[in-house]
């Protein structure tokens, strides 16, 4: 294992915004090549086969991201140096995702050269997630589809998130009419949204008894007004909403629209919720192997993915994000061995 926690420090020292991937990408190329994998890329994704891919078989895909957020402003430590304390790994990225991304990756080098596979494997490191990007996983799926299930390494605990929420942004414009705000004129346009902020706030959707709990709506930012004494005819607020299985992001929009009187815009609908049952081989699996089975409120890439998926990998989301990001060694090495136990003889 040690040359994979040398590949996840490494990685640590190199920066990888969103966007910015292309030194990572390449940190991730050298180490496949060393080992003699064949490599496809395109842009700053990664991705190979295992080395008796048969058609025929089906495909199961092994993914996480090679990019990172920029350092919370509360580090003490540098981001960029990979600092291990008594089996602690520090650094931007260690959590979020590279302990996922190098345990995918050692099970991947673990069943490369089986040819006695039920399946087959693919392994890809991808880019532009942390920012939902267009330029990461979205473009590789065309070029390596059909896929029947994909594993998307994010840190859980090593526990199974057999379903994530969607995603969806509204930008929302309440309509007013300008005027002096010592005179009795005009609409104001901030009251409008307020009124309908505390619609959203108080609406609860139909359908949440499933495996993701209920939808949410939380308004995040809000906007309005030019100087003191100019009532305000337009506010602009925003409403992350987090949609469960049953609500896609269209009709999620559409009901928020039709409660409101603000214009409603969505930003996309690409972000879907999603996730597989828990009568799927996998998950079957994970069950009798006593893994914690749950649904998670966070999205990742599993969103742009049409075929089933999972999340799970090493760490704890709690970490990713915040200042002086950290993962246990002994996390990554038990990782690598619970997957191989789950992938051991499945057939999907």
């Amino acid at each position: 294992m040690e040359k994979f926690i040398e590949l996840l420090k490494k990685l640590i020292s190199t920066s990888s915004f969103s966007k910015e991937e292309g030194k990572a990408a390449e940190v991730m190329r050298e180490f496949l090549q060393h080992e003699n994998i064949p490599i496809k890329v395109k842009k700053n994704n990664t991705w190979a086969y295992n080395k008796h891919y048969t058609k025929g078989k089906p495909v199961i895909l092994l993914n996480s991201h090679i990019d990172t957020v920029r350092p919370a402003k509360g580090y003490t430590l540098d981001p960029f140096t990979p600092f291990d304390d008594d089996g602690r790994i520090y650094g931007l990225g260690s959590n979020d995702a590279g302990g996922p991304l190098v345990a995918l990756l050692a099970v991947f080098l673990h069943f490369y050269e089986r040819d006695d596979l039920p399946y087959n494997l693919i392994f890809a490191a991808t880019a532009e997630e942390e920012i939902s990007g267009r330029q990461g996983l979205e473009i590789v799926l065309p070029e390596i589809t059909p896929v029947a299930f994909a594993i998307v390494g994010e840190p859980t605990r090593m526990e199974l998130a057999i379903a994530e929420k969607g995603l969806l942004v509204l930008d929302c414009y309440a309509h007013g009419k300008s005027g002096h705000a010592a005179r009795f004129e005009g609409e104001n346009a901030i009251y409008k949204a307020l009124d309908d902020i505390q619609k959203l706030r108080n609406f609860k959707f139909e359908k949440d008894d499933g495996i993701l709990g209920a939808a949410k709506i939380t308004v995040t930012l809000i906007e309005a007004g030019t100087q003191h004494n100019v009532i305000p005819d337009i506010c602009h607020f925003v409403a992350d909403v987090r949609t469960n299985e049953f609500y896609s992001n269209k009709e999620a929009a559409k009901i928020i629209s039709e409660l409101i009187d603000s214009e409603v815009k969505p930003r996309s609908f690409r972000l879907n919720s999603s996730g597989i049952s828990v009568d799927h081989p996998f998950a079957r699996k994970a069950a009798e192997m006593g893994i914690r089975i749950y649904g998670s409120p966070t999205t990742s890439d599993q969103a742009i993915i049409s075929f089933p998926s999972v999340k799970m990998g090493p760490g704890d989301s709690a970490r990713s994000h915040s200042a002086d990001e950290y993962i246990y060694k002994s996390e990554i090495v038990a990782g690598v061995q619970r997957f191989i136990d789950l992938l051991e003889g499945l057939r999907i």
